[in-house]
């Protein structure tokens, strides 16, 4: 009998942002949105951890225009709080928390921010 291995995905390991500059940008992920700060190799080089997932904040490397990403959605609580508090410390708002959509258990609600270069940063919170 042969022995079958089962391939498929388990998690998101890291998430790459493409940013003009790292060091003016690290803030807004780690002062802005609170991710702590792993390690920086180079200046054009960092990465900071957001739960399970770790950010990797870098310069083009070949792949990738600075603001035109992928969009990473944030899980938060107090969305509003959250939103409200990142614009006083200087995030550039795009679109206020509201709901998004309601569930059988929660409301789904999302809001957006944009980093210093234009990447949009997705909030969310599933409000039970």
């Amino acid at each position: 009998m042969t022995e079958t291995v089962e391939n498929k995905i388990s998690g998101l390991g890291q998430l790459a942002i493409t940013v003009k500059d790292v060091q003016l940008s690290l803030p807004f992920y780690t002062q802005v949105l609170g991710l702590q700060f792993l390690f920086a190799p180079s200046e054009q080089l960092a990465f900071v951890q957001c739960g399970d997932t770790r950010l990797m904040l870098s310069t083009p490397q070949g792949a990738g225009e600075i603001g035109k990403n992928s969009i990473p959605y944030f899980k938060t609580t107090a969305i509003e709080q959250f939103y409200a508090t990142a614009i006083e410390q200087g995030a550039v708002g795009e679109r206020a928390p509201q709901l998004a959509a309601q569930m059988p258990d929660h409301q789904l609600w999302i809001g957006f921010l944009k980093d210093p270069d234009g990447n949009l940063i997705g909030l969310m919170e599933e409000k039970r």
